[in-house]
């Protein structure tokens, strides 16, 4: 069989999940500027063009909002994909569960499935937990790259900072009101101290969303292989992450035959049911970050897979590795399917 027509092949029985996108920033920073049915416009066709059926949308808190405003803008978030699906009905679908993904590919939709990056919004309230649930919350990445109310996260090089913490008290209560409420438990960009103390506390399947292979690039952000064994024991799943500075330590080797690699790696040590794809791709984003904060970062960041509308080179490559089609199924949107 032709690469093109395998590849359409793969695009059209698959449900293809991206575990992690950063989307709703942008789309409630447009919407705000007076645009509307920002992701028809922007995004709509690349999703389309890549078989992406499934989107986990992240609500992410820039720091400069922490930590009066988070609750505002988190809402202010959830408020725009809500209007965008409203205005692009034939288009756009909330998924909060599995049956809903499965509806959103079957009607030829995109699915959006809500997710914190951060508990930032929920500060010290547990009752705003639920709140979040009702508005459709499913996924819960406790922290980002900082402290907050839960833990501590992984910094994407060492910092100058005091002895690091595990899961607060606070942090306890609120990853077992989570799983009782039905909202799953993200650990990437958690701290390793942090992160044993969720295997001890969680109960249900866990999920590191956007994590790779520490020991293909030796970043806090990714996970070790004691990690992403007791992440599969649980039943959980690791997304693979494109971007640049977690693919490698060099530009020069951040690319996507790296980037399977560390899926190679997973699959090797884990299983083929316990890797996803967490693409968390940023090159979008950029807009919004001055040309002063670029200058001053080591490296700027990439992804090593062009958009989603690109999604096929990672389809080839895994084809190309030999991955048979299930396996490629599973990667791509089964296994977190089974998560949600």
């Amino acid at each position: 069989m032709e690469t093109e027509t395998y590849i359409d092949q793969i695009k059209n029985h698959a449900l293809i999940m991206d575990g992690h996108f950063d989307l709703l920033m942008d789309v409630a920073i447009q919407r705000e500027r007076g645009r509307r049915k920002v992701i028809e416009t922007d995004y709509w066709r690349r999703f389309k063009q890549g078989g992406v059926n499934i989107i986990i949308a992240a609500i992410f808190i820039d720091s400069s909002f922490l930590p009066e405003m988070a609750l505002r803008k988190a809402l202010n978030q959830v408020s725009a994909i809500y209007e965008e699906v409203q205005e692009s009905p034939d288009k756009l679908m909330i998924c909060k569960n599995s049956e809903d993904m499965l509806l959103a590919r079957k009607s030829g939709k995109i699915g959006f499935l809500l997710s914190l990056e951060g508990a930032e919004p929920i500060g010290t309230d547990l009752s705003l937990l639920r709140i979040f649930y009702e508005l459709g919350v499913r996924n819960m990445g406790l922290v980002w790259s900082r402290r907050n109310a839960v833990g501590d996260g992984s910094h994407f090089s060492p910092i100058r900072e005091g002895r690091k913490g595990g899961i607060t008290s606070f942090g306890v209560q609120l990853i077992e009101e989570a799983e009782q409420l039905g909202v799953t438990i993200d650990v990437s960009h958690l701290n390793d101290e942090g992160f044993w103390d969720v295997i001890e506390i969680s109960k249900k399947p866990i999920i590191a969303s956007h994590s790779n292979a520490r020991a293909l690039s030796n970043t806090m952000r990714n996970l070790t292989d004691d990690q992403m064994k007791a992440i599969a024991s649980k039943g959980g799943v690791i997304g693979i992450n494109a971007v640049s500075i977690i693919v490698a330590a060099e530009d020069e080797n951040s690319n996507l035959d790296q980037l399977i690699n560390h899926l190679d790696y997973m699959v090797q040590l884990v299983g083929i049911d316990h890797v996803g794809i967490g693409l968390d791709l940023c090159d979008d984003f950029f807009k919004y970050v001055s040309a002063e904060d670029l200058a001053s970062m080591p490296r700027k960041p990439f992804d090593v897979i062009d958009g989603h509308g690109n999604l096929g080179q990672l389809i080839k490559g895994l084809a190309d590795r030999g991955y048979k089609t299930e396996d490629i199924e599973k990667i791509l949107g089964r296994n977190f399917l089974r998560i949600f």
